[in-house]
This record gives structure tokens, sequence and C-alpha cells, in this order.
């Protein structure tokens, strides 16, 4: 495992330009599948499950060119070969499920990993996706380590509504319905900016959708799909979280940002904690006067709350870092999460920094903020933004503080301790036991 040992009290100050989203950059890379002609991807991020999917293209054959260092990927899925009885799929690694759609498109079988899991966030399961593979004609067989999928050729279009928005269902669903014949539509479908790119990339392929960006697509199936020339766009959660590390610190940070139009709730959400976020010139910046502070409800006798749910409601994935926030400024908060179950449960490792955070129910946190920091070492679940929020806290706080098993980052965020180290921060990854 990786630790980060942070030096912590530092403003962090300056211009920085982040990444693309991972959760556009994998459904993207999936997407690659179904089509036989080249693809070039611009922007790529040099993050473990870029490298973990590319790695199985090379396994089945596809040709593959990765330069990290320009971000450019080519690939050629021409001469791609899949054996459901022997090829596997990368486990640990929840968007490995959307290469399920490609394989059965190409080969008409797929297999699903027992292990296909990601992020600790609570439970996550499959049946979703597995009634979205159903309802485009795959037959399942359950196997001891996982399942294996079999489609008679051409897959089924077919009308369907989710339980919830899920994202990868959605993507699932619109990359099975892009090749099957006829017309498919989603109801309930999710709609986050990172599907909203991944929905305009597909229709760079050649695939018909109706309906970017609202809870309903329409998908025409098409005979193939061609091939594209595309770049990434910044990762609104990077965006995000280097405003919020110029504010707990007390820094000025700007961030390169081309797409504000998706900020406004954001925006109000800072300034439920006295932040206020300028965008211009395409560039994003925090301003902060004196220390961080809950703006009072008018509403008597109810706390200040930030709820997350899928979009367009605060993202989840950013809850841990509005949470870093909450322990920081003066004044009561109410977190709640209203997607997973547990994943909230860290409020034992913020307190080892002296914060007061009450755990009011799985999905629900209370932080009672302004209390004095000090530095301390915690354990950060295997949760990409809980490692940052710990990350967060611990550079507020002048001292020495260590965040064990903050490898996740890595899963997200390519060269993200050195991008903040470029603003100011002293921190340094260790690694080992």
């Amino acid at each position: 495992m990786s630790h980060l040992i942070v030096h912590g009290g530092t403003p962090l100050s300056g211009r920085i330009i982040p990444s693309a989203n991972k959760n556009a950059v994998l459904p993207i890379l999936c997407a690659t599948l179904l089509t036989r002609q080249p693809v070039r991807l611009r922007g790529v991020p040099e993050i473990t499950d870029v490298k973990k999917i590319v790695e199985v293209f090379r396994k089945l054959g596809s040709h593959v060119e990765l330069d990290f260092k320009t971000g450019i990927l080519d690939v050629h899925h021409k001469d791609t070969h899949f054996d459901a009885a022997i090829d596997r799929l990368p486990e640990e690694m929840r968007s490995s499920i959307m290469l399920v759609p490609g394989l059965m498109a190409r080969f008409g079988a797929a297999r699903i990993e027992d292990d296909v899991k990601g992020c600790t966030l609570g439970a996550r399961e499959i049946d979703p996706h597995v009634e979205v593979f159903q309802r485009f004609g795959a037959d399942v067989e359950r196997l001891p380590d996982g399942l294996v999928l079999r489609v008679d050729r051409p897959l089924k279009a077919n009308d369907h509504w989710t339980d919830y928005a899920s994202v990868t269902t959605t993507e699932n669903f619109v990359l099975c319905a892009a090749l099957a014949e006829g017309t498919s539509t989603l109801t309930n479908a999710a709609s986050e900016p990172h599907v909203q790119e991944f929905c305009n990339f597909m229709s760079l392929l050649g695939a018909k959708i109706e309906g970017h960006g609202t809870s309903k697509l329409k998908i025409t199936g098409v005979s193939a799909l061609g091939g594209a020339d595309y770049t990434f766009t910044e990762d609104f959660h990077e965006i995000v979280t280097f405003l919020a590390l110029g504010a707990i610190t007390g820094g000025n940070v700007q961030v390169k940002n081309g797409a504000p139009e998706m900020f406004p709730l954001l925006d109000r959400t800072f300034a439920k904690f006295g932040v206020q976020i300028v965008h211009e010139d395409g560039w994003s910046r925090c301003v902060v006067d004196g220390p961080l502070k809950v703006k009072e409800p008018f509403t008597r006798n109810i706390l200040q709350k930030v709820e997350a749910a899928p979009w367009p409601y605060v993202p989840v994935d950013l809850l841990p870092i509005f949470v870093a926030l909450g322990v920081k400024a003066e004044g009561s908060v109410m977190f709640w999460n209203k997607i997973y179950d547990g994943a909230m449960g860290w409020t034992s490792e913020l307190a080892k920094f002296g914060a007061h955070a009450f755990l009011s129910d799985p999905h629900r946190m209370i932080t009672f903020g302004g209390k004095p920091l000090s530095p301390a070492e915690v354990e950060s679940p295997y949760i990409i933004r809980v490692a940052i929020a710990l990350l967060m806290v611990a550079a507020s706080v002048p001292g020495k503080s260590v965040i064990r098993n903050a490898t996740p980052i890595r899963r997200a965020h390519p060269n993200f301790v050195e991008h903040i180290c470029e603003l100011g921060a002293r921190i340094e990854w260790v690694e080992g036991d």
C-alpha cells in the first residue's frame, strides 16, 4: 500500500490544469471495443484503471499505442479475439463491466467476474447491469467465479425503465443499444457531466442518441460504428477538489474550467461554507474572506445541509470534499448521501484530527466545525475522495500528518500529489507496510 506524508499549514496558491474525468475516460475506452475502425483519444490520464483496460485490449489482440507523456492513445480493435472460457476481465475494477456490451456485440459472449466491485462505497449490485444485458437478449449462466453471458446476435432493441439513475447502468444500456436492431429507450437515465461526455463520444462514432443530458434517452441502432479523434474535457471532480484545497488552506487556487455551466449548484454549495467561486475567462477560483464559516439557514432550528444524489444533485463522489470543509468551517452541517449505504462511516478518522463529526445513520453525517485541529495519522477507507478529504484536512493543519492506504487516489487522479505540490504543498508518497 501507499501512504501520504502531509506537512500541513501552507496556503495553496497558483494555477492548475485538471486531468480528464476517470468516469468519462473508462466508459469511452470500453466503447472503442464496439468499432473496428481506429480511434485516437487525447488527454488520457495515467491512472491504474486505464492501464488495466489497455492491458486487457492487448491480451485480446487489439493494437494499442499509449504515450502518457502526451496523453495520446491510439487503439484499433480490428484483430481482437475473445473466448469466455479462457479470457478474464480485470477484477476489483467496477468499470470492467462496461466491456461486456462490446464483447457480446462482437463475439456473442462475455464474462462478469465476482470481484467487479470498485471502491468500498457500500453495497454495489450488478443486478441492474445483468438485467440490461438480458433485455438485449443475453442468456446468463452462473459459474463458481462469476457469470457468463451469451447472446444470439444481433442484440435486440428494447425499452427499459431503471430502478434508479445509475451512471454505469445508463452507459451499459447505450453501449448495447448502439448496435442493436431497432430503437431503444431508457427512462430514468443518469445525466452526469461524464455521462454527457460519453454520449457525445458515442455520437462521434456514429451512434444515434437523442436526449443527451436528460433522464430519457432514445437510441436507434446502426449497423456499424466508425472511428474518431477525441479530446477529453477537464474533470469537474478535480476542479472542485483543487478549489476546495485552496479554500481550506486559506490560499488562492485558480483551476482551468471549460464548462462553468455545470457549476451553479456546486457554487452555491461552496457558498454554504463561506467560499465564493468566480468563473472568468475559462478559469475558476475560490475567494475566501477570513476563516471558513457556515452560512446560517433562514429557517430557524434546522441545520445547514448538503444533499448528494444523482445529477443534477451534488454528486455523491464530491460529498467527502465538502465534509472536509465542514469540519474546518465554524458551524454545523448535515451531509446526506442518498445513494450508498455505509459510505459515511469514516468519522472516527476525522476525530483523530480533533474534528467533531457524528454519524447519524448509514446515510447521514453531521459536522460540528471550527474545532481546534491537530496533525494525526489516519487510515483511509478504499474510497477515492475520502482519501482526498483526509488529505485536505491534513493540509489545513500545521504539522506532520500521515494518510495511510491513500492508494485509491491514484485510481482517479494522475500526478495528483505532484500538482498540489506545485501549488505550495509539502506532501510525499511513501511505499510499504
